[in-house]
């Protein structure tokens, strides 16, 4: 964890912070820096969201304003394939959290990224097949030495899944499976720093499918939204589901933001589902592969219907390495414009790059290959744009 302090990363102790003592509840004033009402009922100590300069921000446990840079699609396995396995045994000694303390999280701080984000990547990929690898667990998270978010997997009604049938928000068995991943996850997470929040499901197919999804259909037929008692049964659903998804939070983590499921932008949208997810979460995220002027039109217009803040927790642009090959690098043009985008839409908390670290041979795009050789130009680019947010940040920060 040498140099993580120059690169602007901190890693926050548990049981002190200059915010404690602070109001739970409201907004309330350190510094310049405007607290803001969240679903958090102990958030004293832990990333909360407070307003400064016109922009709502992440704010940190020792009170700095914080602009998630965060980086996505973090595996192991992608080392584990027969012709680079010698890698993981010889090198990382069959151990993931040498992998993570010496490889992943160093690699991070010196390209310029402050957090992690959504750690799984794609394990399979087609019309009866679509999985992702597991998620980690906090020691995990902890060897990285980074801040961090995770994935809670309440329901699999992805717009990608292809395997599970749509799950009955009513049935008490929905309860129970919430209740237990709260306590497989939160429980152990609760009094974690390092931890900024949690993300539910990727893609949630509630108004809209896949072609993998197509022979289930969506969540909801939103040819019912044509008339007022639709619009009102999808809300009430969809209450539901982020009213259990939350109270199993908060059984077992006071502490923590709620980032919600992250939803595709591109995909059709129902205000319901984002209204009833409002008093539940405190930050909406969405995935976006679209071009910088749409992310920044949709998302902003989303915030205004809501009047809620947002995380582009998934984006980017992949570009083939060649027109006969299957590898796939970032097109970092468009990655330094979606970080700009970013930056200045004041309602925007982060942007996360959808990754990989290491390239697999489903996705087939990453910072590094199977051997671990580096994208050098790719990260030298991706690099030069995460270390401008930072100035950006540090700017900020100096004038409070």
């Amino acid at each position: 964890m040498l140099g993580m302090a120059a690169a602007g990363c901190s890693l926050f102790l548990s049981g002190g912070s200059v915010l404690r003592g602070l109001m739970a509840q409201g907004a309330v004033s350190a510094s310049d820096v405007e607290l803001l009402r969240t679903t958090q009922a102990e958030p004293e100590g832990y990333f909360r969201l407070g307003r400064s300069g016109g922009r709502t921000w992440l704010v940190t446990p020792d009170g700095k304003l914080f602009f998630s840079v965060g980086f996505n699609h973090i595996d192991p396995a992608a080392l584990r394939y027969p012709e680079n396995i010698h890698i993981w045994r010889d090198k990382y000694d069959n151990s993931i959290h040498k992998w993570l303390s010496e490889s992943v999280g160093p690699n991070l701080v010196k390209w310029g990224f402050n957090s992690v984000g959504n750690t799984v990547e794609m394990a399979s990929n087609g019309p009866t097949n679509h999985r992702q690898s597991r998620r980690f667990t906090v020691d995990e998270y902890r060897s990285l030495g980074l801040p961090w978010f995770h994935q809670l997997d309440f329901a699999d009604f992805h717009h990608w899944d292809a395997q599970h049938r749509l799950p009955d928000f009513y049935a008490p068995e929905f309860e129970d499976w919430c209740d237990h991943v709260a306590r497989e996850y939160c429980a152990t997470m609760a009094d974690d720093p390092n931890l900024i929040g949690y993300f539910y499901m990727d893609c949630p197919g509630w108004v809209h499918t896949h072609p993998h999804s197509r022979w289930r259909g969506p969540m909801f037929d939103y040819r019912k939204l044509e008339t007022e008692t639709g619009r009102r049964e999808l809300f009430d659903l969809a209450t539901r589901y982020y009213r259990v998804c939350h109270d199993a939070i908060r059984r077992y983590d006071r502490h923590h933001l709620i980032f919600g499921d992250r939803y595709e932008g591109r995909g059709r949208m129902a205000k319901e589902v984002l209204m009833a997810a409002k008093p539940y979460v405190d930050v909406l995220s969405f995935q976006y592969f679209g071009t910088p002027e749409n992310i920044r039109r949709d998302l902003t217009h989303w915030s205004e219907e809501t009047g809620m803040p947002t995380l582009l927790a998934d984006s980017g642009k992949h570009i083939r390495v060649a027109d006969d090959q299957p590898g796939r690098t970032h097109d970092t043009e468009v990655h330094s414009r979606i970080m700009d985008v970013s930056m200045e839409m004041p309602h925007c908390v982060g942007f996360h790059l959808c990754g990989a670290y290491t390239r697999n041979r489903i996705r087939h795009t990453g910072l590094l290959g199977e051997d671990e050789s580096p994208d050098e130009a790719v990260i030298q680019a991706i690099s030069a744009t995460n270390r401008r947010a930072k100035r950006w940040v540090d700017e900020a920060n100096d004038r409070l």
